[in-house]
């Protein structure tokens, strides 16, 4: 496999890593979730099937996410699309199909509205969560923890997944800015919509908010009934790279 890695620095210096597959076809672009990074599970299995088929692959890290440098509790949803643009027009510059996990499916429909589908050939959404700061997690929030973010700017919440999660006052108010729902969401473009039903952080139901905000005919969401957020299990990985041969690219 001769993947290249590398970084790429920001306008103000900040770097972003990246690592690329040569290859045919629209580069698939893998965009990760909110403190995930490039190395999971299901980046490096779109990657190596991308290696086996021959086809151009691309993986990043948001600014504070995995290798990139920056400071995570600066991010915001709006900067972290911004810094997927910046790798992208840098390493895949023609036709792309964006990829996209939790946050990663919010930033990949950012991107979509913004280059649409004669450059985003086609998304695939993995429990994809666009507008979580404002539609998803404000409703988990205590009045404790209200009370924490508006006099410390950063709440620092319990995480199955690890260390505890920073939130930040400043996350939630930018996110306000890229609100794709109720939508319309412009981007008439192929969309597959991969969501578990028994995921604890995107309700299924928020996978049908996303299809009612989408005007192009072809898009197709599957549930998985006893699917999870990470949709990483061996079926779940079959899945998702049955889904992306499918696409009528």
């Amino acid at each position: 496999m001769n993947e290249i890695r590398g970084t790429l620095p920001r306008p103000d210096g900040v770097a972003l890593a990246w690592a690329a597959l040569p290859g045919t076809g629209p580069t698939i672009v893998f965009l990760g979730g909110f403190r995930s990074d490039m190395e999971g599970s299901k980046a490096l299995h779109l990657r190596d099937h991308c290696a086996g088929t021959g086809r151009a692959f691309l993986r990043l890290d948001y600014s504070g996410h995995g290798a990139s440098g920056g400071e995570f509790e600066a991010g915001t949803i709006g900067a972290w699309a911004d810094d997927a643009a910046l790798v992208i027009e840098a390493r895949a510059p023609g036709p792309v199909v964006l990829v996209g996990s939790s946050m990663g499916g919010w930033i990949a429909l950012l991107l979509a509205r913004r280059w649409g589908a004669g450059r985003v050939r086609a998304f695939i959404g993995i429990a994809a969560a666009p507008d979580f700061t404002e539609a998803l997690m404000p409703q988990e929030f205590t009045e404790a923890d209200r009370a924490i973010l508006a006099r410390d700017g950063v709440l620092r919440r319990p995480s199955e997944y690890g260390e505890p999660i920073p939130i930040t006052l400043r996350l939630l108010t930018e996110g306000r800015n890229q609100l794709l729902l109720p939508g319309p969401i412009p981007y008439g473009g192929p969309v597959r919509l991969l969501q578990g039903m028994a995921d604890p952080d995107v309700p299924w139901r928020h996978a049908l908010r996303i299809m009612e905000a989408l005007p192009g005919p072809d898009a197709e969401l599957t549930l998985i009934k006893d699917g999870d957020h990470r949709l990483s299990r061996p079926q779940d990985l079959g899945l998702l790279t049955r889904t992306l041969e499918a696409l009528p690219l």
